[in-house]
């Protein structure tokens, strides 16, 4: 995997402002404690996603709908989703889960859940075989992208270059996988950043920082911490240090909102927002249990958003970032100097 250097960073130009952007993991459902399987491929739930998805709208969000190949192949969700995008406002992604997604050639395990382990021209296939049946139920190919769990690889940034993606959010700042067999983001910035054997594919990683008094010390204290038992629970009981990504899957509104605040002021373009779909019902992710839990789902996306709007943070979508972004080109800024 690419690893930015300073240059990389996109320069947004000067009237961007402050924007957030939501993404939708728009998936099966299937139990999380358990092993994955090949045969859990029931996407129910995206029948429950009109209610998050007005409420959403009606603060002007743009959400991007990162599905998977169960959800693409699927005539009920292509339905609910293809009438989000027919209304505006909409952008629908892919998001790769190898388990579920053909070719089925590895074996399913821990480590082939991460799908930039596989083989390159296995990896290719998947990429190419979810973008097909995607750009077959929704009349067009999609041009951003998520690998399942995170799970980019050495190949992914070439392999999406190569087919035609546009942007990547699969880079979560500050955290490891890599004891899973995944990618290890931990000294990757939540800034966006150009990368790919050409430097256009753009990386947006999703919003996340540390909070608390020793904030400071950041992702190298939390990771030292991590090696004590509890440590990192009395660190942020204490409100010493927190690692806060922004979704509503977790982590409390006023959690949240301090982390936006404490992103804006330190001048972040953009706020990353993140949820998995299966949330919008209960009992399918380990966040929302029962009717409480998904009471205080809902009551997340008001808190916040009315919190980001009043300190000017405006909804942007999928192309309107892209656009944004283009400008800073690493070929533009190499024409621009010659």
């Amino acid at each position: 995997m690419f690893s930015p250097q300073a240059e990389h960073y996109v320069r947004l130009p000067e009237d961007f402002g402050q924007r957030f952007l939501v993404f939708v993991d728009t998936e099966e459902e299937f139990d999380w404690s358990q092993p994955r399987r090949r045969d859990s491929t029931s996407v129910r739930t995206v029948g429950a996603l009109p209610r998050v998805h007005e409420l959403m709208r009606s603060y002007g969000a743009e959400p991007a709908y990162m599905i998977d190949y169960p959800v693409a192949t699927d005539a009920a969700a292509v339905d609910v989703l293809g009438g989000f995008k027919a209304a505006g406002g909409t952008t629908i992604g892919a998001q790769l889960h190898p388990w579920v997604n053909p070719p089925f050639i590895e074996r399913v395990d821990a480590r082939n859940s991460f799908v930039g382990n596989l083989p390159r021209e296995l990896e290719r296939a998947k990429i190419a075989s979810l973008t097909e049946a995607i750009a077959s139920g929704f009349g067009e190919a999609p041009i951003v992208y998520r690998a399942g769990r995170y799970g980019v690889g050495p190949n992914t940034e070439a392999l999406l270059d190569e087919l035609g993606y546009k942007l990547d959010a699969s880079v979560r700042p500050y955290f490891d996988y890599s004891e899973e067999g995944g990618p290890d983001f931990r000294r990757i910035d939540p800034r966006p950043y150009w990368t790919g054997p050409e430097r256009r594919l753009l990386e947006l990683p999703l919003s996340t920082t540390f909070t608390g008094s020793l904030r400071r010390a950041g992702e190298g204290l939390f990771r030292a911490a991590n090696r004590v038992p509890h440590l990192n629970g009395f660190l942020s009981r204490g409100r010493l240090l927190s690692r806060i990504a922004l979704t509503p899957e977790g982590i409390p509104a006023a959690d949240a909102v301090r982390a936006a605040d404490l992103l804006l002021n330190e001048g972040a373009p953009l706020i990353s927002i993140s949820f998995h779909s299966p949330s919008v019902e209960p009992g399918h992710t380990p966040y929302v249990r029962d009717a409480a839990d998904l009471k205080a789902f809902y009551a997340w996306f008001e808190a916040v958003f009315e919190h980001l709007l009043a300190r000017g943070a405006a909804p942007i979508g999928i192309d309107a970032f892209i656009s944004a972004c283009e400008s800073d080109r690493p070929a533009r800024r190499l024409a621009a100097r010659a």
